[in-house]
């Protein structure tokens, strides 16, 4: 295993060989972090969190309580996953049917944030900066900024890369943080602002 000096990783949880743990990663009660795991650089795994082999955490995601990890998912930086949310990484299990092979990747891109008790169906990606509210269920792809809700998850707005939800339209300037957004087709596409 190669866990940086300054990651912390409490006495409870277990690190397999293989897996890698970036500078300044907390690590902590009853967690698992399976050998081929790979996780960046400021990053926070809450309690009982499972990291299974072959998946990738990006810089600086919080993974919050009670949330599994599963090979094919990987995670871009700044990604929160809220507690007890779920991912899936197969569409059709059955408990005397090996379905190894038929794992689907599962893609979270940059910024994004996942509600609580919210389930990502496998094969689905996550666009920069989207934001699934808590119970969502996502079996489709979600665009850029969306703001998604219920169940099956539908868009009902846009929301600003600093968390503030911005104008139905998509268009106009988000009052937190000064950043701007315009249309882009069927999605939306920020313009300028701070950073």
């Amino acid at each position: 295993m190669s866990v940086h000096p300054t990651a912390v990783v409490h006495e409870s949880a277990y690190v397999d060989d293989g897996a890698t743990i970036g500078a300044g990663t907390k690590v902590w009660h009853f967690c698992h972090v399976l050998g081929g795991a790979v996780i960046g650089e400021r990053c926070s795994l809450g309690q009982n969190v499972v990291v299974m082999n072959g998946t990738r955490i990006g810089n600086n995601v919080k993974i919050q309580n009670n949330v599994s990890i599963y090979e094919g998912v990987e995670l871009e930086d700044d990604v929160f996953c809220g507690p007890s949310m779920v991912f899936t990484n197969v569409l059709n299990p059955r408990s005397h049917v090996s379905r190894r092979n038929e794992y689907r990747r599962t893609h979270v891109r940059r910024g994004a944030t996942i509600g609580a008790n919210a389930t990502i169906v496998a094969g689905t990606t996550l666009g920069e900066y989207a934001f699934i509210g808590a119970g969502a269920v996502v079996a489709k792809d979600v665009q850029d900024y969306a703001l998604m809700i219920g169940v099956p998850a539908r868009r009902i707005g846009w929301m600003c890369q600093c968390g503030e939800r911005l104008p139905d339209s998509g268009r106009g300037t988000c009052a937190a943080c000064g950043s701007t957004y315009e249309p882009d087709g069927d999605g939306i596409r920020r313009t300028g602002g701070p950073g």
